[in-house]
Formats: C-alpha cells, sequence, structure tokens
C-alpha cells in the first residue's frame, strides 16, 4: 500500500470514462491514484454527448410518434414541445450523474484535482502550484470538434452548444456526414426543425456498409430532411441572429448552424514536448495495443489515441490497462469486434466487416432482408427496416451484422455477443424464431442474396 508522502503510482489526465474507469480499477489494487480534470467529471459522453444525446433523442421520437406514428384508435390533441422545460430536465440529469462520477471516484479512494495537468517530465505532472510526483502516467483528454474546416465555420455551433439550447431553432443547417451530424438532423427533425444536411461526399457515414448508407438517405429524405452531396464550401457568415452558407452551388440561410465535421485529439497544453512525446498525423497519440506510448511510464486511452472513439472502448482500454500495470494481467482491447449503435432515424446498428471489406478479404455469402415493420404498417407509416448478415464461404463464420431499424441498437448488442463467439451461419439456422418480432429475421435469413469475393 502506497503511504500518503509517496510518490504516486499513477496519476490520470482526463476526468472522462475512459480515466475513470481506469484510475478506480487502479484503486482497487491498492495503488495510489489522483485524476486531474479541467472541467466536469464524466467526460463528452455524460456531460455534452452520448448521454444528453440520447435523451434529446427520445424526446425527438416521441414527437415523430405523434405526428406519423400514433396507433389506429389514440387521438392526440394541443402537446407541444418545450424546449426550455427539456434543457431544465437534462441540466438535473447531467449534473446528478457527474455527482455519481465524484462518489465514484471518492469511494475507490482515488483523488480528485480540478485543475489543468501540465506534463513536466516522465515523473511529474503540474495542476497550478501544485506539483505531482507519479510513477505512471496516463493520458485520457478525449477529443474535441473541429473548428477550421472553411473560413466563418467557427461561427457555427457544436453539439456542445447544440445540447444547451434552450429554444428550438426553426430552419437548421447541418455540415458533416458523420454519425454525429446524421443523429443531431434526425433529432432537430423529430422536434419539428426543418433540416439540411451538406456534406462533401457523395454518400453521408463513410465507413459503414453500403447498404445501410444508401438506405439511411432513403429514411432521411422519407422524414422531409433535405440532403446536399458533393457539396463545395465556400463560407459561414453571420447577419444578427442569421447565417448564410455559401456553397459553390448557391446560398443558404439558416437561424442555427451545426458543425459536425468531426473530432480531433485533445493534446494541446499538456506538455508532450516536455517529454519528446510526437503525436500523428491526425493529433493523436500514437500507442501499442497495450495503450503504451512510446515514452516509459506514459499511456493513452480513449479519443485522444483515435482508435475507437466510443464510451466503452475507452473505458474497456483504461480497465485492461490497470490490470496489466497492477494486477499482473495481459489484456487489451480487440478492436475490430466492437459493436456500434447510431441513434439516428432509424437508427443502425453493425458489427464487424462492410460487405466490401468482407469481399476483399474472402469469398462471402450476403443474406439480406427489407420490410416494413408490423407497428409501422399498422400506423400507417413507410419506414422500412433492413438487416444483412455477411457469411464467410468457407468456415460459414458469421463475419459481418449490420441493421437498419427500429431497436438496432438494442439488438446489436446481442449480436455481438454471438459475433464475438464466432457463431456460425448454421447456428442462426438452428435457433427458433421469436414471433411476431422484427428479430427474428436474423434467424430466418435462408435464402442467398448474392456471393461476393
Amino acid at each position: 500500500m502506497s503511504t500518503p508522502n509517496a510518490p504516486y503510482d499513477l496519476v490520470v489526465i482526463g476526468g472522462g470514462s475512459g480515466g475513470v474507469a481506469s484510475a478506480r480499477r487502479a484503486a482497487s489494487y491498492g495503488a495510489k491514484v489522483a485524476l486531474i480534470e479541467s472541467s466536469r467529471l464524466g467526460g463528452t459522453c455524460v456531460i455534452r454527448g452520448c448521454v444528453p444525446k440520447k435523451l434529446m433523442m427520445y424526446a425527438a421520437q416521441f414527437g415523430q410518434t405523434l405526428r406519423e406514428g400514433l396507433q389506429p384508435g389514440w387521438q392526440v390533441t394541443q402537446a407541444e414541445f418545450s424546449m426550455a422545460q427539456w434543457q431544465e430536465a437534462k441540466g438535473k440529469e447531467i449534473d446528478r450523474l457527474e455527482g455519481i462520477y465524484a462518489r465514484m471516484l471518492d469511494n475507490s479512494g482515488v483523488e480528485t484535482i480540478r485543475g489543468h495537468g501540465v506534463i513536466k517530465s516522465t515523473t511529474e505532472v503540474h495542476v497550478g502550484d501544485r506539483v505531482l510526483n507519479t510513477q505512471r502516467i496516463l493520458i485520457a483528454s478525449g477529443a474535441a470538434p473541429n473548428r477550421g474546416a472553411f473560413p466563418g465555420l467557427e461561427l457555427a455551433a457544436t453539439s456542445n452548444e447544440l445540447l444547451d439550447l434552450s429554444t428550438l431553432p426553426k430552419r437548421v443547417g447541418v455540415i458533416g456526414a458523420g454519425y454525429i451530424a446524421l443523429e443531431f438532423a434526425c433529432i432537430l427533425r423529430g422536434l419539428g426543425s426543418e433540416v439540411s444536411v451538406f456534406y462533401r461526399g457523395d454518400l453521408p457515414l463513410r465507413g459503414f456498409d453500403e447498404g445501410i448508407r444508401n438506405r439511411l438517405v432513403t429514411a432521411m429524405k422519407l422524414q422531409g430532411i433535405q440532403l446536399f452531396p458533393d457539396t463545395d464550401f465556400k463560407s459561414l457568415g453571420q447577419q444578427g441572429a442569421s447565417f448564410e452558407l455559401q456553397t459553390a452551388a448557391g446560398a443558404h440561410t439558416f437561424d442555427f448552424v451545426l458543425n459536425a465535421t468531426g473530432r480531433s485529439p485533445n493534446t494541446q497544453g499538456l506538455g508532450l514536448e516536455n517529454i519528446g512525446l510526437r503525436t500523428g498525423p491526425a493529433g493523436e497519440i500514437e500507442v501499442n495495443k497495450y495503450s503504451h506510448t512510446g515514452i516509459k511510464g506514459v499511456y493513452a486511452v480513449g479519443d485522444v489515441t483515435n482508435r475507437v472513439n466510443l464510451t466503452p472502448v475507452a473505458i474497456a482500454e483504461g480497465r485492461a490497462l490497470a490490470e496489466n500495470e497492477f494486477n499482473g494481467k495481459n489484456l487489451w482491447v480487440d478492436h475490430s469486434s466492437v459493436p456500434t449503435a447510431t441513434f439516428t432515424s432509424p437508427p443502425i446498428g453493425s458489427v464487424g466487416l462492410t460487405e466490401e471489406q468482407a469481399a476483399k478479404r474472402a469469398p462471402t455469402r450476403v443474406y439480406e432482408t427489407e420490410f416494413t415493420p408490423m407497428k409501422t404498417k399498422f400506423s400507417g407509416g413507410e419506414q422500412k427496416t433492413y438487416m444483412k448478415l455477411l457469411i464467410d464461404d468457407v468456415t460459414d463464420r458469421v463475419v459481418g451484422i449490420h441493421m437498419l431499424g427500429d431497436d438496432a441498437p438494442e439488438m446489436i448488442q446481442l449480436l455481438g455477443v454471438l459475433y464475438t463467439m464466432g457463431a456460425t451461419k448454421a447456428d442462426f439456422d438452428r435457433t427458433i424464431a421469436v414471433h411476431p418480432s422484427s428479430a427474428e429475421e436474423w434467424v430466418l435469413l435462408r435464402e442467398l442474396t448474392r456471393k461476393v469475393g
């Protein structure tokens, strides 16, 4: 056990999910741990990311149901959405969650230090006037929105500011084609805003399966979201409360513009130069599979490493590091088998290879289905659900699972277990269906759609 006057066994810079998870796990093995946070505990996910975003998504889904999805027999009048009331409730919930993080750290024996941590050497971190001596440094400082893609983009709000709105904007322009851009486009449309999305490529969600990308475009258009692919951005200007987006094709005016052009690792001002730690091409801290940097005793996890930038991945990386350093384990995170959920409307769930990736690796069987769910059909809706299984033609192993449709995030968590276990198509085929459900389609995909690769 460490004594109060001894150096720290671990100093963590960053109080987000990865940093907190690693600090608590290390402390559970008797390590003397300090965690430094310059803002609020919980990081992007809890304070300004996935948690408040999903709370906003719940409100949007309710609005969509009122407008488009009421089941026969129901009549609802005079329903309206108050952004101010939602904001007040959201603020209370985030405060509650931040308090839980603080108590978890305290109960774990982790010392929380408020301030900006600067690395002075491989064994010394400064926080204001305080000097922390340590055997190990973990950088878990996360990432922040990009703001310099074209002139004037700094005038646009990011997801940080969007989640703090108290008034719902009428006309919204969204710049970007990643999951953050599309999730908020769908959420704002569900709440009642007029939404236009601009992006440079021909399809949104680069890196996702092509079947998902194409069908999401159709689904978003069906909701009344305007899409502007192949956009050549010129500038963004502001006149009073109005924004004007200039593109090569013309000008567009909005009440609110969301910059969702991506995020970059938070490495500025950490003192990396003091220990000779260089960053990669995207500004990321480069690490090996054990989250070790090239500097002995210095480690990094989460978005600052720009590997798989998801909260559960950062948590797993942080815990694995603590297990290795303080419990004699030899763990690392397999980034190839991470299930993901994208909370668009409809939502997306994916795990494993895309069809394009699978075709390049080996002969692959593709099984697809697309249908209108019972609930949607009965209420007169038009949104479809799409499912795809990718099967290695030699081993029969499932190498990719993709879904666009209601409950996709819930399904993909359990499907991710099957994928990680190495399930085969034969395992799916001999499983009895749960009827009536959308999920039963996974075990009823008997007809081959095509072969690739």
